[in-house]
């Protein structure tokens, strides 16, 4: 029987007790297979392992931080989420542990994020404290920390059945009391460990070169891009963008001024690079007269002004759509120019240099006023255009059919991750296990 995460406050009419006893809840994927004498026995956690809490030295005594002692924080967990973690984001001082509640924690300790983002773990690779965030075990010697570590991830999906909170999910103090776990001999831990550590470098090692495949498409995609636009051509033109076509804000959303007919339209939100996400389509109303000035069709470029200031779409169906203020409509004089503007403006961005035309020092937007003055460097013939534009539809189709590929095997690594720590944790685990034989 499949078992989850002990807790005690969840009792449904019996005790926590009771229900742990019956099986119901244990930190632990499942019971293994093997029957005794394999050793492996339920427990309570804290039986095997000290839990210590952690807490934030006072902001407002700067004196408190600057140190030297590595105080864990939940960004330091996210980055380095099933790792050893000797360095921190931040770093507090003897004088904030003694004018606090937090605690010098020692090397080994395993640490579980309970707050916000919850489910994230790491082990000290050296003595520090933490944020009162996490929930930290300082292991027995019949408890090993990178077993625990192992547990702790496995169980990922699990907390979410006893986390509360209106605004941020939170693992409880008298929940995690209650974790139960089902221990190994420490021989046992220890042979289990060592096939996860081989296990999971290796599809580390796989995920990076997926990444670096995935990063190599996309720079000669963008190493194209940047030769032709750098490069030029001969009897190469440069226009500025208010010279060569007409553009316009969309509506302001206002419920209380706004009437008409209820329509959809098209937020910032939807326009991706080269296309549309029309998943969540939004509606406003629109006065009939409105149709002409707030609908793009066919052919044109629709622009973001804020959010992803500069991301850019063509319009591609014969049906028109509305847009709302946060979106500019381009509809260039020359067809040819919609894929060249495009293009171009997907390289500035690529290349960090669209954002001069930005303005707002949080919060940035790209103002009508900035995209009329936007300079576009254009090829002397249509037939140029589309030649170029064409080579560079087939060289995106290709880079995103391989970021597909990859982002399928990078799903598919993280699948097999949670398959061999089911096998871990259900006594199934061998070193002989066929899912470890990986294709870089």
């Amino acid at each position: 029987m499949t078992k989850q995460i002990a807790t005690a406050t969840r009792t449904g009419g019996r005790s926590a007790t009771d229900r742990i006893v019956m099986g119901e809840y244990a930190l632990a994927v499942g019971k293994p297979k093997l029957d005794s004498p394999s050793g492996w026995k339920w427990v309570k956690l804290s039986d095997v392992a000290r839990l210590e809490s952690g807490h934030t030295p006072s902001r407002r005594k700067p004196e408190y931080w600057g140190g030297t002692v590595p105080w864990l924080g939940i960004k330091d967990a996210k980055i380095h989420h099933g790792e050893l973690i000797a360095k921190t984001r931040e770093y507090t001082n003897q004088l904030g542990l003694d004018n606090s509640s937090a605690r010098l924690l020692p090397k080994g300790t395993v640490c579980l994020s309970r707050t916000a983002s919850v489910g994230y773990v790491v082990v000290m690779d050296c003595p520090m404290a933490t944020s009162q965030d996490f929930v930290n075990w300082i292991c027995s010697d019949a408890l090993d920390p990178q077993f625990l570590k192992y547990l702790l991830i496995a169980e990922k999906k699990a907390y979410s059945r006893f986390s509360s909170g209106a605004v941020h999910q939170t693992i409880y103090f008298p929940e995690v009391k209650a974790f139960h776990i089902c221990l190994p001999p420490l021989p046992e831990q220890k042979r289990i460990v060592a096939i996860l550590d081989e296990a999971f470098g290796a599809i580390a090692k796989a995920k990076e070169n997926a990444a670096r495949n995935l990063a190599n498409a996309r720079e000669l995609f963008d190493s194209y891009l940047n030769r032709v636009f750098t490069e030029k051509g001969e009897g190469w033109e440069t226009k500025l963008v208010g010279d060569i076509a007409g553009h316009s804000l969309g509506k302001m959303l206002d419920k209380k001024k706004n009437k008409g007919i209820p329509r959809s339209y098209l937020r910032n939100k939807n326009v991706r690079w080269f296309d549309f996400d029309l998943a969540d389509l939004l509606e406003m109303k629109f006065e009939p007269g409105e149709e002409r000035k707030y609908t793009a069709k066919k052919g044109d470029v629709l622009v973001c002004e804020g959010g992803y200031p500069g991301r850019a779409a063509i319009w591609q169906s014969e049906e028109a759509i509305f847009f709302q203020k946060a979106v500019h409509r381009i509809r260039f004089v020359e067809p040819s120019h919609n894929r060249w503007f495009v293009y171009y403006i997907f390289y500035r961005d690529s290349f960090g240099t669209l954002k001069s035309y930005f303005t707002g020092a949080g919060i940035q937007h790209f103002t009508g006023k900035a995209l009329g003055r936007f300079s576009l460097p254009i090829p002397p013939r249509s037939a140029d255009i589309e030649s170029l534009c064409d080579k560079f539809d087939d060289l995106r189709q290709k880079t995103e059919d391989l970021a597909a590929l990859y982002t399928q095997k990078l799903a598919a690594l993280d699948e097999l991750k949670q398959s061999i720590l089911q096998k871990a944790f259900t006594g199934q685990l061998t070193s002989k296990s066929p899912e470890f034989e990986l294709v870089p």
